[in-house]
């Protein structure tokens, strides 16, 4: 017998048996058993090691993703997330933005461990503040690119001791915009696959774009976006390499199994993402299988309201009225509606006097109600507090009172100011009675 000792801590027993008619033990064979123990003793340290190293990171990415992704009303979602053998940082989300659209994201941090799913945790939320400013997918990746290049320079200031010192920082990432008003989808990627296309029609494509640099390179050329329409019904697929470990690629350029799984446009997403999981097999995959599935759907051309105004004082009271007819049509209450004839006016007086003609106002009608104002000026508009004594600068700071969120979108003929104001969910015909109603 031999015992397993590692560091003072008995770990298990060795134990050897001889066989009938074998020689007896000697001095030899015992040293040999003793060092057999010491390795083994080591091996299963570094076992246990791995796997409690695997589980925090696992428990430290799956707290770091979306618990219950958005599911905006003009594109159906569904993903598929299992973890590399040795862990990783692949990521995916959905972001609803303003105007109805929706981003998707997907990306991955080379690497393995906690600090792989910690650095990962800071790239989503960094994502989801940038996403906030409604910036283009190009200039969105840019300034993601400045953060993961200044976490890589953090990592590389570590000490020469730090185990993370030698381990450089490095990530791809591509981000989608897909737009139900121009039923357009535009999306740039860092290093990252191309996002494949499949029509109502189960035929594929996968876009033609430029690929950007890895994330944390501090050169390279810059991000491009591609923009490509979308048919009513198109499913938008986003994933990472590890999803296809040898991806053999079609004379299109699609994955062949992707386009035998996904060209399926009629089964529910999730049943794609099912047989997507079943035919990962091998368990040594380079990374995290990351697929994030989206079904597009056009915006209700009922729900939407598109008119051109004047440039000049008059175009404010011309706005009110439309506004005001507009949301009786749809039977949103009045309350909402006043406060979005107020948004309405203040906006289109901003764009009069700072901006530049053409201006055209739009409403959507959808979970909430959006308010847009559209000019040509690229003079960004600024929240200003009214002291007592100014006559002007209430605008915006009014608009902000009234309205759940704001913003400014940039384009290239101009900008859009808007605002989203939240519906009050209708009543159930089946809900209870109150004691207000009843009297």
């Amino acid at each position: 017998m031999a015992p397993l000792v590692l560091r003072g801590t008995a770990l298990g027993v060795l134990s050897l048996i001889r066989a009938g008619g074998s020689d007896p033990y000697n001095e030899d064979d015992s040293g040999l058993a003793a060092d057999v123990a010491s390795h083994t003793a080591l091996c299963i340290d570094n076992a246990r090691r791995f796997t409690r190293e695997y589980t925090i990171a696992a428990t430290v990415q799956r707290h770091q993703l979306p618990r219950y992704p958005a599911s905006p009303s003009t594109v159906e979602t569904a993903h598929l997330h299992v973890l590399g053998a040795s862990g990783g940082g692949g990521w995916f989300d959905t972001i609803p933005l303003s105007g109805a659209r929706t981003a998707l994201v997907v990306g991955e941090v080379t690497g393995r461990g906690i600090q792989t799913a910690t650095t990962m945790g800071q790239l989503r939320t960094v994502i989801r503040s940038l996403a906030a400013l409604d910036l283009q997918p190009d200039e969105l990746l840019a300034r993601l690119n400045d953060t993961a290049v200044f976490l890589a320079a953090e990592r590389a200031a570590l000490h020469p001791s730090d185990p993370l010192h030698p381990q450089p920082l490095s990530a791809n990432c591509v981000y989608a915009v897909y737009d139900p008003v121009t039923r357009t989808c535009t999306f740039a990627r860092a290093g990252h696959t191309t996002p494949v296309i499949i029509r109502p029609d189960s035929s594929t494509e996968v876009p033609d774009s430029t690929p950007g640099p890895l994330l944390g390179s501090a050169e390279g050329p810059p991000f491009a976006a591609t923009t490509t329409d979308l048919a009513h019904g198109s499913i938008l697929a986003l994933y990472t390499p590890a999803i296809l470990p040898t991806p053999p690629a079609d004379s299109d350029g699609a994955p062949a199994l992707l386009r035998d799984v996904l060209a399926q446009p009629g089964r529910p997403l999730q049943h794609l993402c099912n047989d997507i999981l079943y035919s990962l097999r091998s368990k040594d995959r380079p990374g995290d299988a990351v697929l994030l599935l989206a079904r597009t759907r056009p915006f209700p051309a009922h729900s939407l309201a598109t008119w051109l105004l004047d440039h000049d004082p008059t175009a404010a009271a011309t706005a009110r009225g439309h506004t005001r007819r507009t949301l009786a049509d749809w039977n949103v209450d009045e309350d909402t509606a006043y406060a979005a004839e107020l948004i309405v006016s203040e906006l289109v007086t901003n764009a009069i006097r700072y901006g530049a003609p053409p201006l055209q106002l739009r409403l959507l009608k959808n979970r909430t109600l959006t308010c847009e104002v559209h000019d040509d000026a690229a003079t960004s508009p600024r929240l200003r507090h009214a002291r007592t004594v100014d006559e002007g600068g209430r605008g915006l700071f009014i608009v902000a009172q009234l309205a759940q969120r704001w913003g400014t979108r940039y384009t290239t003929e101009g900008k859009t100011v808007w605002s989203e104001q939240t519906l009050p969910t209708p009543a159930s015909p089946h809900s209870e009675p109150t004691a207000e109603s009843v009297q």
